[in-house]
């Protein structure tokens, strides 16, 4: 059993360590291809006018690095497939492929991408006033998108409970485990889209977040889920190589999404999701400070920050952009230690 054990961290840390490599030796090549392309962000004119007065001067700078997210698992897995005409002992070792664990969230990784992509590429192809997805059509989205993750949880793996910490199964209706999974997974899928607004930001945050849910999954005996969470985070450290300010490249709708529902679905598999609070600190900020901003605008007819969502506000104060996201990387980091405890308590104690 120690050995088993061992042997999965090795992979883990292997897989890890290669899929940095492989993204740090592909980035640069995308980079310039959405250079040649000019695939550049886009700031709406109609934008508030704080918001316009702090990221102008980042107009024209390439999005949709995202893509490195959902491509570098692809790459490793077409890799495996030819290594395994060579040496089939070593690429069964590696491969992270396995229908309980990966094949959900991998599945809708891939998806989450490939539906921001479309979302980025409307803005810069000029195409809907060159504004993407209005906030009304991406919750269309999350919505179809929580619906097919609801179904595949309750009618294919035929969950019907949900996990409390300390407190075990909770039995409920299927109306209302379907209310909360849609909730839940459009929540964290919009919280995810609302925090990648600053240099860095979602992809310090995200690489916390993703940390614990690797620990979580390693725990839970979800070795495979944890290698894939492993290279997920290899893959985002590349990205922030490149984005930490002053950025060179932002991750687009297609590196949100496709964070956002990773985020959502491997939570839902390890039963983790009522940590999620706790380990998302930054997610609950980001998201609560719009909704609460848009609630005071319609029923008081003021607003309560300058700016949202939150980061934008401390811009707007005069706090440095780099100032705003080292903060919120140590408060997120925080916040995982506490989950993580949390949930050693829950399990072992």
């Amino acid at each position: 059993m120690v050995n088993e054990v061992f042997l999965n961290i090795v992979k883990i840390c292997f897989l890890g360590l290669i899929s940095f490599l492989i993204s740090l030796a592909i980035f640069p090549i995308i980079l310039k291809l959405l250079l040649k392309l000019k695939f550049g962000k886009l700031i709406d004119k109609e934008e508030s006018p704080v918001f316009q007065s702090l990221h102008k001067k980042k107009e024209g700078t390439p999005t949709m690095g995202g893509i490195i997210f959902w491509l570098t698992p692809l790459i490793f897995l077409f890799l495996i497939l030819l290594i395994s005409f060579f040496d089939k002992e070593f690429a069964n070792w590696i491969n992270f492929l396995n229908k309980r664990e990966t094949y959900l969230p991998l599945g809708f990784l891939i998806l989450g991408g490939l539906i921001g992509l479309v979302d980025d590429l409307l803005g810069v192809l000029k195409i809907r006033n060159s504004k993407g997805l209005k906030i009304r059509d991406k919750l269309i989205v999350y919505f179809a998108f929580s619906i097919l993750v609801s179904w595949w949880f309750m009618i294919k793996l035929g969950i019907r409970f949900l996990y409390v910490p300390f407190f075990g199964r909770v039995y409920l209706n299927f109306f209302l485990i379907l209310f909360f999974l849609i909730f839940y997974i459009i929540s964290v899928s919009f919280s995810a889209n609302e925090t990648d607004g600053l240099d860095g930001l979602l992809g310090g945050v995200s690489t916390s977040i993703i940390s614990a849910l690797m620990i979580f999954s390693f725990l839970n005996g979800d070795y495979n889920l944890t290698a894939l969470s492993a290279i997920l985070i290899g893959s985002i450290l590349c990205f922030l190589w490149f984005n930490v300010y002053p950025a060179k490249i932002f991750m687009g709708d297609t590196g949100s999404m496709a964070i956002g529902s990773y985020i959502a679905v491997v939570s839902l598999l390890e039963g983790t999701y009522f940590l999620m609070p706790i380990i998302a600190p930054i997610f609950v900020l980001e998201s609560g400070s719009v909704i609460l901003q848009v609630l005071s605008k319609k029923f008081f007819k003021k607003k309560i920050f300058l700016s949202t969502p939150i980061h934008h506000h401390f811009e707007a104060i005069g706090l440095h952009e780099a100032n705003i996201v080292f903060k919120f990387w140590i408060l997120n980091v925080a916040g995982v230690i506490l989950g993580i405890i949390i949930f050693i308590l829950d399990k072992f104690i």
